[in-house]
C-alpha cells in the first residue's frame, strides 16, 4: 500500500509537468513567429519607401531663365546634378551654388543672385535658392538663408532675411516678398537701423 501511494503521488507531478512545458514552447514559438512576422513587415515597409535615383552630373554649367520666349536671367554653376527618380518628377540640384545675372529687354545685367545651393523643380517651375542667399539690385541688398522663385506667380519669397537700402537702412523682418526684377518688396515685422536727415526718417 505505501509502495502504491509513492508511485501514484510521483506520477501526478509529472503527468501535469509535461503539458505545462508543452504549452511552454508552443507558447515561444508563437511569440518567435509572430516576431518575425512583425519585422519582415518592417523589412518590407523599408523596401518599398526606397526610391531608386540616376543621377547626370555635368560641370561648369550656363543656367539660363527665359519667360514667353525672353531670357530673363543667365546664371553660372560650378556642378549641375539632373536627378530622375523611379518615381516622381524630374529636379536639377546645384550643390556647389548659383550665381544669377537679371537681364533687361537688351541683356544688360541690372542685378544678381548668389547661393550655396540651389534646386530647381522643373515640374512644379520652382527654384529655391539656400545657404548664403544674396541678391543685389539698384536699389538695394537682400540676405538670407533660404529664398524661393515661383514662376508661376512669378515672385520671390522668403521666410527671414535683411534688406539693405541704397541709402544704407537696415531692416530685418519676416515674410519677404518680392517681384520678378526686385523692383518693389514687402517684408513683414520690420526692426533695424534708418538713416536720420534733418530730424525725418525716410
Amino acid at each position: 500500500m505505501i509502495t502504491r501511494n509513492r508511485t501514484s503521488n510521483f506520477a501526478r507531478p509529472y503527468l501535469f509537468k509535461l503539458p505545462l512545458f508543452v504549452f511552454l514552447l508552443f507558447t515561444f514559438t508563437f511569440l518567435l513567429s509572430s516576431c518575425e512576422g512583425d519585422d519582415l513587415k518592417k523589412v518590407s515597409a523599408i523596401d518599398a519607401k526606397k526610391v531608386a535615383l540616376t543621377k547626370d552630373r555635368t560641370y561648369g554649367v550656363e543656367v539660363v531663365y527665359s519667360d514667353s520666349a525672353k531670357v530673363k536671367a543667365k546664371g553660372y554653376a560650378p556642378i549641375l546634378d539632373k536627378v530622375t527618380p523611379s518615381a516622381g518628377a524630374v529636379y536639377s540640384e546645384m550643390p556647389k551654388g548659383v550665381k544669377i545675372y537679371f537681364l533687361d529687354d537688351f541683356l544688360k545685367t541690372k542685378g544678381s543672385i548668389t547661393s550655396d545651393y540651389a534646386i530647381n523643380k522643373e515640374t512644379e517651375k520652382i527654384t529655391i535658392f539656400r545657404k548664403n542667399v544674396v541678391v543685389v539690385t539698384d536699389n538695394m541688398t537682400f540676405t538670407t538663408e533660404e529664398l524661393t522663385w515661383d514662376q508661376n506667380k512669378q515672385l520671390y519669397t522668403s521666410p527671414a532675411g535683411t534688406v539693405t537700402t541704397k541709402d544704407g537702412n537696415i531692416l530685418n523682418g519676416t515674410s519677404f516678398s518680392a517681384p520678378q526684377d526686385f523692383s518693389t518688396y514687402s517684408i513683414t515685422m520690420p526692426s533695424g537701423q534708418a538713416n536720420v536727415e534733418n530730424g525725418k526718417l525716410p
